[in-house]
């Protein structure tokens, strides 16, 4: 996924209003830029850490500038929860994930379950449908490891329950995490931040749900799919 203009240097000041994030640009200009991310983005709002925005000069935005990337070190962070159905399409039409490159076609946002849409619903002319549901990670708390959830999630745990009752029904239910960052070659379930969404996970992976965690290639231009990870339990 290329961005539409190449990402702007700048250093992050503070976040409010849930949307709103403030920025200082590398002249010395202070903008305000949306933000995506409703989660916590535990380590990742810190005053004076390096952030990349995407201006867009499209005259209904109200924001201009979009906050897409942290910078820790050499370290990209992809913080746009908007951004991961993007990638996984593109990685979908050019059948670059091994376990899913099997199917012909696919849809978004597909409506099942009791009101709730799947990111991606998977359609293959001999074998059974897929139903694709896509996290996105960028919660990094040990060294190597990935996690995710960084906050209570309750729309995650019903996620969860749905996808079991899926594959109880025949379907191939698989879920996706996408881990925004290069820093990371394991993934794991954060207890400690969720349990229930642990317990929901750990139920589903019981029924046969499969878990697939893919790194990214991130910079100031584009943002594609890395290596698969390694998924550890976390007891």
């Amino acid at each position: 996924m290329k961005f539409s203009n190449k990402l702007v240097k700048a250093k992050f000041i503070k976040r409010y209003k849930r949307f709103f994030s403030e920025h200082i640009l590398e002249d010395g200009t202070t903008v305000v830029a949306h933000c995506a991310n409703t989660g916590a983005m535990k380590g990742l709002n810190k005053e004076g850490i390096t952030s990349w925005l995407l201006k867009n000069d499209n005259p209904k935005r109200k924001l201009k500038w979009s906050w897409e990337l942290c910078q820790i070190n050499k370290t990209y962070i992809g913080i746009n929860t908007h951004n991961p159905n993007r990638i996984i399409e593109e990685a979908l039409k050019n059948k670059t994930i091994n376990q899913l490159k099997d199917y012909s076609s696919f849809k978004r946002e597909v409506k099942y379950g009791e009101n709730s849409k799947i990111d991606f619903l998977l359609n293959h002319s001999k074998n059974r449908d897929c139903y694709l549901e896509i996290k996105n990670v960028h919660l990094s708390r040990k060294n190597k490891l990935a996690e995710f959830p960084d906050s209570i999630t309750e729309r995650g745990k019903k996620h969860m329950t749905e996808l079991a009752k899926i594959k109880q029904k025949g379907y191939r239910a698989v879920i996706l995490y996408l881990i925004q960052r290069n820093d990371c070659d394991k993934f794991g379930i954060a207890k400690d931040i969720d349990s229930e969404y642990y317990i929901e996970f750990c139920k589903a992976i019981k029924i046969g749900v499969e878990v697939i965690c893919v790194d990214t290639i991130l910079n100031q231009n584009e943002i594609k799919i890395g290596k698969q990870l390694k998924f550890v339990n976390l007891n």
